[in-house]
């Protein structure tokens, strides 16, 4: 089932990535920039349908009408499951995961996509249910990195944050009420950040499945962080660590 996406990043990294899964794309015919021109250059080569069309025309096909003078006719690829997410961190030399628990929003979605494929992460991982799917605004939010970095919903996020254990990821959730600071843990080797839902923080099972919680040092004037500021937080200070230490053997 094809999705329209729109959002210059969005389409350029499609186009670069999965060509073969863009049918048509459709450009504002008034706008005579160079990204737009650039976007035109990458699907002809591909062998990709332009079509020039009407501002008009393109707030009709994506809604939010913050497309940036193009919309693409996108068949997105299945989501990996949780074996693709073993498999990966199987591979990874020192595997970082960026998991959520329960956020909604497509746009923070989009941002935490985009931060954790800055830091490196190997994967974005999220329930199936109750949380944001990856949509087209989703991807228009992630700039380009929702075609970089995988998504992987699954069914029972503590049962996938147990096999992430029993590979030896250390699981470290966030919590405001957290004793100890995330500038207090050992961060290097393999690990899984998780974040919970804005105001809601994560669920008691969720929280149980972790290694250790910690906490974000705020301000006393502020009570919490957007969800992709503190996952930037999070994972950028796993990055500073170094990511060295040798894979955790768990008994």
């Amino acid at each position: 089932m094809s999705e329209l996406l729109h959002g210059i990043n969005a389409v350029e990294s499609a186009l670069r990535n999965d060509p073969e899964r863009i049918k048509v794309i459709w450009l504002d015919a008034a706008r005579d920039d160079r990204r737009l021109r650039t976007l035109a250059e990458l699907a002809e080569q591909a062998g990709i349908a332009v079509q020039r069309t009407s501002k008009k025309a393109l707030d009709r096909r994506a809604p939010d009408g913050r497309h940036q003078g193009v919309v693409a006719d996108y068949r997105p690829p299945p989501p990996p499951g949780e074996g693709d997410l073993l498999d990966l961190v199987e591979s990874a030399e020192r595997p970082l995961l960026l998991v959520l628990d329960g956020v909604t929003d497509p746009h923070n979605l989009g941002a935490c996509l985009r931060t954790a494929a800055a830091a490196g992460a190997i994967a974005v991982v999220a329930p199936r249910d109750r949380a944001a799917p990856l949509t087209p605004a989703a991807r228009k939010a992630a700039s380009g990195a929702a075609e970089i970095i995988p998504f992987v919903p699954v069914t029972n996020l503590v049962r996938t944050l147990e096999a992430l254990k029993a590979r030896g990821v250390w699981v470290v959730g966030t919590a405001g009420s957290a004793e100890s600071s995330l500038y207090e843990q050992d961060l290097k080797g393999a690990h899984a950040i998780v974040l919970g839902a804005e105001g809601e923080g994560l669920r008691r099972l969720t929280t149980e499945a972790c290694d250790v919680v910690v906490r974000i040092p705020l301000s006393p004037a502020m009570e919490s962080l957007n969800v992709s500021v503190a996952a930037g937080v999070c994972l950028f200070e796993v990055v500073r660590q170094g990511i060295v230490a040798p894979t955790r053997i768990r008994s």
